[in-house]
């Protein structure tokens, strides 16, 4: 019975810290949740970002993940900041009272989530430590 408990304590550590089993978001529903918010159809978005309903389409039932350049577009269509895509539903100004990230801020930690997958635990540490020496420079 000791050994399963350990077990799903480990998985749980586990699953907690490593970057890619991090909480996901279907970025094709809450499109589609705006989108409707919004009262229009997916016509109406193809109109004004060129993207082809079809395609449109694929994203919100989560067959396709659109780049950040087409997200833009998107929720430029959509007179909504890009940053209003990854903001946490159930809090009308962000996370638990932290500050609504710029448009800039979001495209910058994406890059840095995406290429922090493929770093181990000491290079990650490293990441962070040039990034708080180089903050602590500029001030």
């Amino acid at each position: 019975m000791a050994r399963i408990s350990t077990c799903h304590r480990v998985t749980a550590l586990v699953t907690m810290s490593h970057p890619l089993m991090l909480p996901t978001m279907n970025i094709g529903e809450t499109i589609r949740n705006y989108r409707l918010q919004k009262g229009m159809s997916q016509g109406d978005i193809e109109k004004r970002t060129g993207l082809l309903r079809c395609y449109l389409s694929r994203v919100e039932n989560g067959h396709t993940i659109p780049s950040l350049d087409t997200l833009s577009k998107i929720a430029g269509a959509m007179e909504l900041p890009l940053s209003q895509f990854f903001a946490e539903s159930g809090h009308s100004n962000g996370s638990k009272g932290l500050p609504q990230l710029s448009d800039d801020e979001v495209r910058f930690l994406s890059q840095i989530r995406r290429y922090a997958a493929s770093l181990n635990d000491s290079d990650r540490k490293l990441v962070l430590a040039m990034v708080k020496k180089m903050a602590s420079n500029s001030k």
